[in-house]
């Protein structure tokens, strides 16, 4: 079996890495929670354009309908995955959203056995109950301090539920095309979502201070480019 180029776990690090911060930068902006999701994915794509342009828009013609399909659905379940996640900072702690966003692999051994009827190992159920056990501590303790901490929490769980249903989706797709291709085109479909998002919820676009063009354009760099696009590196 030949090695990769690059050691996977590195990988998977900087992007665990340059998630965590996203739930911070968001916290310092002063723009409502769909405004920071769209500009978030605005910027990723404008980035993404040029290389994409390039070399990589001659594979649109390979992409079947129903990858188009799919790509929208996970596109769409990112867009919502941002605005719930975002949301739930203005509730509860950035520690607790960031914990409970986190339980994605729940939500996928769940998906996965239902979707694909994929068995899993006694340590991977053990974990999983250890979670779920960590997660409702983390819920109770919420609970006591106000509800409204609580109701943060649930939407960091629905988050994370959404979040996987992006991942779930993008797997099925994403081995049938490059990785710019892929995320290029689930970022543009989840930025038009949110764009209508916004749209429908009547929230402003501009102006803002400076330093919240800085933070949009931080989150497409970092979090999105460096933390979302290595985890689609993984999914193939």
């Amino acid at each position: 079996m030949e090695r990769p180029k690059v050691n996977p776990y590195l990988i998977l690090m900087i992007g665990v890495m340059s998630v965590s911060t996203s739930a911070v930068l968001v916290k310092f902006s002063s723009a409502e929670s769909g405004v920071i999701a769209f500009y978030r994915l605005f910027f990723t794509v404008m980035l993404m354009l040029p290389v994409f342009l390039l070399k990589y828009r001659g594979e649109l013609k390979d992409i079947s309908k129903r990858d188009w399909l799919f790509s929208f659905i996970s596109g769409s379940f990112l867009a919502f995955h941002f605005i719930l996640w975002f949301e739930s900072l203005n509730y509860t702690s950035v520690t607790s959203s960031t914990v409970l966003v986190t339980l994605q692999p729940l939500f996928a051994f769940a998906g996965t056995y239902f979707l694909f009827k994929e068995k899993f190992s006694l340590a991977a159920v053990v974990g999983g109950g250890v979670a779920i056990a960590g997660s409702v501590i983390i819920s109770w303790g919420d609970f006591q301090i106000s509800g409204q901490a609580l109701y943060g929490d649930i939407l960091a769980l629905l988050a994370c539920a959404l979040i996987t249903g992006y991942l779930l989706f993008g797997q099925t797709i994403r081995k049938r095309m490059s990785l710019m291709t892929y995320t290029f085109i689930v970022y543009f479909n989840s930025a038009v979502v949110l764009f209508i998002y916004v749209l429908i919820k009547k929230e402003k676009l501009y102006p803002f201070p400076a330093e919240d063009w800085i933070y949009f354009l931080l989150l497409a760099l970092i979090p999105n480019l460096l933390g979302h696009t290595l985890f689609n590196w993984s999914l193939k």
